[in-house]
């Protein structure tokens, strides 16, 4: 059909064409004068030779040569162009009779006439007919004229005869009068300026007519030549192109005719004046050429007319196929996108808040898909109405139509069987969630149900009509039959949503059979009755109800020689012992009860972890669905503000990644646990690193926040919120994670709660630590990102491990002595932050504004470096004060905490992280140590041995050391002496930690690179206060390595205190044959004190005793107790404290420098 429709349309054309062409070509092939009236108007206005229209007896044109002085004077080449003009102008027919020449001499001279005669006879282009001289009038002229003339006929031989007239009516005989002009006495109305101009537009028009002949065939021929394009951008400009020319070519041809009827009009002027007057027969001829050319002129428009309205159809057909075509492929494209992503909504979803939000999406998904449905449809309507239309291209047009229709019956249908699809697993859930429900309240019904008042019969019977009130209630609420709800439900079973049912199926068995047990139980408390009253007389059996009978009634019934007697006693023997079995077993349920509701109480707190977990991920789906997905919809851009361009990341943080984790890996993994919830401390291990997503979240929060806040009103946050119908604003939902990672703690401390007995608790306690140090460490990180002006990397300080707002005294020994007066008693108000390997001290600012945008920043000021730090732990009168001291107390903070419980945590980590950097600079001195270690025998004294009581105070120490419960293990204050002469300083004030209470506790690792130039460990004070234990060991004395005592330049000798010692430096056994010659490296047991800073030692490594110098020895910090305290002339007689000064060589320096701001 399509074929033939083609066809003939191309075979309309080529007809069309064809006349046109003919049409054109008769108009182009016509003989055009050679010479144009405007070509030589300047020589037809000198008027020596007109055709003034009149005609001879057998109709040959006239031609006049009026009188005209000058005749000879003109050029030969103008006379013969007008001449040639002039014998152009008649048709061929009055042509071939021949021209009658009219010679106008009668105020000329004979010689004149004569001249002029053979000059026209040589020069005329023409046939010629007859020839008429007016002679000249005067007398003497013309006999002059007659005698020449027959004189010199022969030079006027000409092929037509030439007649010479004495008068105009000699003239008349020969022309009639009304073909001759005024001036030769006739009536012709001739005007030569009118003539010249009507010749003048005449031959004009016939050259527009011919230009436009040819324009047209030219542009007709290009019409037909064009061949159909394929796209619709050339299609479109192709037609467009044409049209434009087109019009053109309408408006030359208008012109055109317009121009032919003008002419015409004033050929006919005369008419119209006087409609008497009779045209002479070259006006004739004008109108009737004129009227040709418009004729032809009209013909060809019509034809081209014709040409175009075929030509214009087959490319406006072509667009529209061109057109159809694009949107096809458009609304095919958009069709198979959105029938890719309904066939994406596969998930029956897993509850029923999620089918829920599901159907939401398949809604909001059906009406956007809506439009494209319309759009395809209304495009399969457009191609029928083309094919109704008789379009050439129906054979291409109808399958499409038809395979969109197809397309938008099949998604609708696809969508309807999701929807319905959904909305039985709506129904499915609705089951499910009705059947949990009723589940949750029968075993609530269970555990709040007194175990104790259903002891009692009335108790007992009430519980059971409790009971059997709420199983009625499960017709409604339960599920009845499995298979039943298999097969009702096939279509959308799936794997994991049958083990879904399974498990509540099995959960409400098994609350059917709790059910079943306690009514069971009860029904055994309300079937137990009192003993009715007989009526007969009393028997002795009667009074065997009690269980302890009187001696008296027992006698009697063993005297009573009948058997029948102990019948009845027997039967009272087993009432009583099953009315006893009855209360145990009371007791056992009480337990096994109390057993039944923390599992209850469990299985809620899991339930309420899960639930709220599965509301968690949808409602982060639905805001990176509903936001953060939108900001990239190029239909949204226009209402996002320039604020918010390009700031997804800002706003949103890392909340993708927190739901991919949460909706992929951890609400599965929780979900595992449902019925093991005393085990969902496990689940939390496993994952906490993954946890520490959230720190990046609540560190981006405060960017998140104010940009919030710039561009809360903008129209964009509006229409998603109205998409989703959402009654919080976006702000609300920024804030889900901050208050989700907050919510595990507590749900983890309910589920500790009640599971303290279980499997899993260790799990859950340590799940509950880890969650509190995340939430810490985020809390920690948030102040942290708050620091300004620290020029340095904050990473490379270590891991964060406490801050804190503190006043703080300064006192620096190289500072004048008016400002140290001052920093005393001029507290600052700083924030301290904690790292492993520096402390950082910053200036709290609260900024102004609100939420985050309130949030204070830290001013940088300075940093101390651990290594040389050192920590005096009590300052005396103020339990809340400790001091940090720095290279050997040139600088010394007193911080004074908001509380001593804060002080207490802060000195322990200090502790900490010294303790563990001395312990890595001990052992790494050790292993060098140990490389170097050769045997050197050496004779053992026997009576070097230290005494039983130094023994008893070593061993003691030792196994203080080993106290894995306290930090005190590996540095710790020794006991305060009980003496009762001691300073009222000392007297005990707390009763949770007596020393603290009266004494310092100073610990460092200062001075590492100070003693470069020293050989190993030097200047390391350890001092113990004399006590019960040490015996005699004590150095309350001497406080010459005390901190004070540095800072009055004293220098003493090393004092004795028990323990062993790593021997840091090289010594030979010069000098004394008791010598011990030992290598650095080797571990020696002090036994005791010699003279001139000698000690004598044990070297373990070699079993040897000697003498060596005691600066040659570092005491084991780490694994004794040894070495812990000094007296401080602060403190008074009776304080004590720890001081550990030392410094290490450059293996052990710390490279970090200080930064003080």
């Amino acid at each position: 059909m399509t074929l033939s429709l083609i066809s003939l349309m191309y075979r309309d054309i080529a007809e069309l064409w064809l006349f046109l062409k003919r049409s054109t070509d008769e108009i182009m092939h016509q003989d055009i004068v050679p010479l144009c009236a405007a070509d030589i108007e300047d020589q037809l206005k000198k008027q020596f030779a007109y055709l003034s229209g009149g005609r001879g007896q057998d109709g040959c044109p006239v031609i006049t040569f009026p009188d005209y002085p000058a005749f000879s004077e003109i050029p030969e080449k103008e006379f013969q162009n007008v001449l040639t003009y002039l014998t152009s102008i008649p048709s061929l027919q009055d042509t071939g009779i021949g021209f009658i020449l009219v010679i106008d001499r009668r105020q000329d001279k004979w010689t004149s006439v004569k001249a002029s005669v053979l000059r026209i006879a040589a020069s005329f282009p023409g046939n010629l007919q007859l020839v008429l001289v007016l002679r000249p009038t005067g007398f003497l002229q013309r006999t002059l004229s007659d005698i020449a003339f027959k004189f010199n006929r022969d030079e006027f031989k000409m092929k037509v005869p030439i007649i010479m007239l004495s008068s105009v009516p000699e003239l008349q005989s020969y022309i009639d009068k009304t073909q001759l002009t005024e001036d030769l006495g006739g009536t012709l109305d001739y005007c030569h300026s009118r003539w010249l101009s009507h010749r003048t537009a005449i031959e004009s028009f016939a050259v527009m007519v011919k230009q436009t002949a040819q324009m047209l065939q030219s542009f007709g021929t290009e019409l037909a030549e064009t061949e159909l394009p394929n796209d619709v951008q050339s299609t479109s400009s192709i037609l467009s192109a044409h049209t434009e020319k087109k019009g053109k070519m309408k408006e030359d041809m208008m012109l055109a005719l317009k121009e032919g009827h003008a002419i015409l009009e004033s050929i006919r002027e005369p008419l119209t004046k006087n409609p008497e007057y009779n045209l002479n027969q070259d006006q004739l001829d004008n109108q009737t050429t004129v009227q040709r050319l418009l004729d032809q002129l009209g013909e060809t428009e019509a034809a081209f007319d014709e040409f175009w309205a075929k030509h214009q159809q087959k490319l406006e057909q072509c667009l529209q196929l061109r057109n159809f075509e694009q949107n096809f492929r458009e609304v095919k494209a958009i069709l198979d996108v959105v029938s890719e992503k309904l066939s994406a909504f596969t998930d029956v979803g897993n509850s029923y808040a999620h089918v829920e939000h599901m159907l939401k999406d398949l809604a909001s998904f059906e009406e956007k898909s809506n439009e494209a449905v319309q759009k395809a449809r209304a495009l399969s309507l457009e191609g029928n109405q083309l094919i109704q239309s008789k379009h050439y291209a129906v054979d291409s047009i109808l399958p499409k139509c038809n395979e969109l229709q197809h397309l938008c019956d099949e998604f609708t249908t696809e969508m309807s069987k999701r929807r319905n699809l959904l909305h039985k697993s709506l129904e499915l859930h609705s089951l499910l969630e009705k059947s949990m429900k009723w589940c949750d309240e029968g075993i609530y019904l269970l555990a709040s149900q007194p175990v104790d008042k259903c002891q009692s019969q009335d108790g007992a019977e009430s519980a059971l009509q409790e009971i059997e009130k709420f199983l009625d209630t499960g017709t409604k609420n339960k599920i009845q039959e499995l298979n039943k709800v298999y097969k009702e439900y096939e279509s959308i079973l799936n794997p994991d949503l049958k083990e879904h049912v399974q498990k509540v199926f099995q959960k409400q068995e098994s609350m059917e059979e709790m059910f079943q047990k306690r009514q069971v139980s009860l029904k055994k408390l309300a079937a137990k009755q009192t003993r009715p009253v007989q009526p007969v007389a009393p028997r002795p059996e009667a009074f065997t109800k009690s269980p302890c009978p009187s001696p008296g009634l027992r006698r009697g019934s063993e005297n009573s020689p009948s058997s029948e007697s102990n019948i009845p006693k027997r039967g009272n023997y087993k009432r009583a012992k099953s009315e006893m079995s009855d209360i145990q077993q009371g007791r056992s349920g009480s337990v096994m009860d109390d057993e039944e509701n923390l599992a209850i109480l469990r299985r809620h707190v899991m339930n309420e972890l899960i639930e709220t977990e599965r509301a968690y991920v949808e409602e982060l789906l639905c805001v990176l669905e509903g936001y953060a997905a939108e900001m990239d919809n190029p239909l949204m851009t226009h209402l996002i503000s320039p604020a918010l361009q390009n700031k997804k990341d800002v706003l949103f943080g890392n909340m993708e990644e927190i739901y991919h984790f949460h909706n992929r890996i951890f609400l599965r993994e929780l979900e595992n646990y449902i019925d093991y919830p005393e085990l969902v401390g496990r689940c939390f291990l496993e994952r906490m690193e993954d946890f520490q997503i959230y720190e990046k979240y609540c560190q981006n929060k405060p960017r998140s926040e104010s940009l919030w806040r710039q561009c809360s009103d903008c129209a964009f946050f509006q229409e998603c919120q109205k998409k989703l119908d959402h009654k919080l604003s976006l702000d609300s939902y920024l804030l889900k994670p901050v208050q989700r990672i907050t919510k595990y703690q507590l749900l983890l401390k309910e589920m500790l709660k009640y599971s303290k007995n279980c499997e899993g608790a260790e799990d859950l306690q340590e799940a509950l630590t880890s969650i509190l140090g995340i939430l810490k460490a985020v809390n920690d990180s948030m102040h942290l990102i708050a620091i300004t002006g620290y020029d340095g990397n904050l990473n490379e300080l270590g891991k964060l491990l406490m801050q804190g707002s503190f006043s703080v005294w300064t006192d620096h020994k190289k500072g004048h002595a008016k400002v140290k007066d001052l920093a005393r008693f001029k507290p600052m108000q700083r924030h301290l932050f904690l790292h492993e390997k520096a402390v950082l001290f910053c200036k709290k600012r609260e900024e102004n504004g609100e939420g985050y945008e309130k949030a204070p920043s830290y001013s940088y000021k300075q940093s101390l470096n651990m290594t040389a730090v050192g920590i005096t732990e009590n300052v005396k009168g103020d339990v809340k004060k400790f001091e940090i001291w720095y290279n050997a107390r040139e600088e010394v903070y007193i911080i004074q905490a908001p509380t001593p419980e804060i002080k207490a945590t802060w000195v322990n980590e200090i502790r900490k992280v010294l303790t563990s950097q001395l312990q890595a600079c001990r052992e790494a001195s050790q292993h060098r140590a140990l490389e170097q270690t050769q045997s050197l025998p050496l004779p053992t004294s026997s009576n070097t041995s230290p005494s039983k009581n130094q023994t008893k105070s070593i061993k003691k120490l030792e196994e203080r050391k080993t106290d894995p419960a306290s930090l005190e293990g590996y540095v710790s204050s020794a006991s305060v002496p009980k003496n009762p002469d001691k300073s009222k300083d000392d007297t005990v004030t707390s009763s949770t930690s007596e020393s603290s209470a009266l004494s310092k506790k100073r610990f460092t690792l200062q001075g590492f690179a100070n003693l470069k130039s020293q050989k190993g460990w030097t200047k390391t004070s350890h001092s113990l206060d004399a006590s019960e234990d040490n015996d005699g060991w004590s150095s309350a004395e001497d406080p010459l390595n005390s901190s004070d005592a540095e800072e009055e330049g004293g220098a003493g000798l090393r004092k004795l205190v028990p323990g062993k010692y790593t021997v840091v430096a090289d010594h030979d056994e010069k000098g004394s044959p008791e010598s011990l010659a030992v290598k650095s490296g080797d571990i020696v047991e002090l036994l005791h004190e010699g003279e001139e800073g000698l000690w004598f030692v044990k070297n373990l490594t070699t079993s040897k005793e000697g003498w060596v110098p005691a600066s040659n020895l570092l005491a084991l910090i780490g694994n004794s107790k040894s070495a812990q305290s000094l007296s401080s002339s602060e403190s008074g007689t009776g304080s004590t404290f720890l001081s550990s000064s030392s410094s290490c060589s450059e293996s052990c320096n710390a490279t970090f420098s200080d930064i003080k701001g």
